[in-house]
């Protein structure tokens, strides 16, 4: 089952305590189809200028993702740069330089418009409403945003929400959103007003699925050395949403697989700058991932005894 991905197609420079890196590609639709594509077929829709390195997309067209949608224009690509502290836990932007970015119009491409799987990246509430408008009857639809959309567009915000059925954020945006301290109250709060499927990114502390009566905490893939955490998120939702497209079900354990298949995307993301883990990784070592982690959960009721 094919999915299509809609967001940034992006240029970075990132400064973390491992090193630093200038003009690397990036931006959620690069990261989610790098994830995504380990699992199941993947659409782009996006916009760069005509200064964008396209062959660095080849590794990625070599696995089936369709570019078809991505537009290029005179001018320059959307830039980002970015510092990251010692302990990763917090970031600088330092630069950002929208270009033709800032112009994006989404056209989803005739041969897009039946796609079952939709995946709208972290951009304008008001475009992820104008994608949906575009694609005939999604079966699944996820979304990702950010503080900003929260905070300056929160009416198309609360109508993308209503079309959702899964809103991937991490606990700083589920509480902001909702206005809670709590984060099930905030869960909650999220699943009335659209979504039937809330993922809470946690980074080093993993993720939590909130769903119909019930919750699953997966635990984050132990990773040894951290280089850059730049578009974890996008690869966990690739992850998540390539394990369901994947499979074709919805069901209990097809959601706590695909949150594990999300943990184990994300923890490849940080591993490298860019989405360099990602040309080399191969579907059996993020199997293995799946299989760690789906081990851990198993165990987590021992753990946390042998703990206290």
């Amino acid at each position: 089952m094919r999915i299509l991905s809609v967001g940034s197609v992006a240029l970075d420079a990132v400064e973390t305590s491992e090193g630093s890196v200038d003009g690397v590609i990036g931006g959620s639709a690069v990261f989610f189809s790098a994830a995504a594509s380990l699992l199941t077929r993947v659409r782009v829709v996006g916009v760069v200028g005509d200064d964008y390195p396209l062959a660095r997309l080849r590794f990625l067209r070599e696995r089936g993702v369709d570019f078809t949608g991505l537009a290029r224009l005179p001018g320059e690509s959307f830039f980002w740069a970015g510092r990251y502290s010692d302990d990763f836990r917090s970031r600088e932007t330092t630069l950002t330089r929208l270009g033709v970015f800032a112009s994006f119009d989404p056209v989803v491409p005739a041969r897009y418009r039946d796609s079952k799987y939709v995946f709208l990246g972290n951009i304008d509430p008001e475009l992820q409403l104008g994608v949906l408008d575009q694609v005939w009857a999604p079966e699944l639809v996820a979304a990702d945003t950010m503080n900003y959309w929260i905070e300056r567009t929160p009416d198309p915000l609360m109508r993308v929400l209503a079309r959702l059925d899964v809103l991937l954020v991490n606990d700083e945006e589920a509480c902001q959103l909702a206005g809670e301290d709590d984060l099930a109250r905030a869960a909650r709060w999220i699943r009335r007003h659209g979504p039937t499927l809330v993922v809470v990114k946690r980074g080093e502390d993993g993720a939590v699925l909130f769903a119909d009566g019930w919750t699953f905490s997966c635990p984050a893939f132990p990773v040894a050395r951290i280089t850059d955490p730049t578009g974890a998120g996008d690869a966990f939702a690739g992850g998540f949403l390539g394990h369901l497209a994947r499979t074709g079900s919805r069901d209990a354990a097809a959601l706590r697989a695909a949150t594990m298949y999300g943990a184990a995307t994300g923890s490849c993301a940080v591993e490298a700058f860019s989405v360099d883990r990602f040309r080399t990784l191969t579907p059996g070592e993020l199997e293995d991932r799946v299989r760690v982690l789906d081990a851990r959960v198993a165990a987590g009721p021992q753990l946390a005894a042998a703990r206290q």
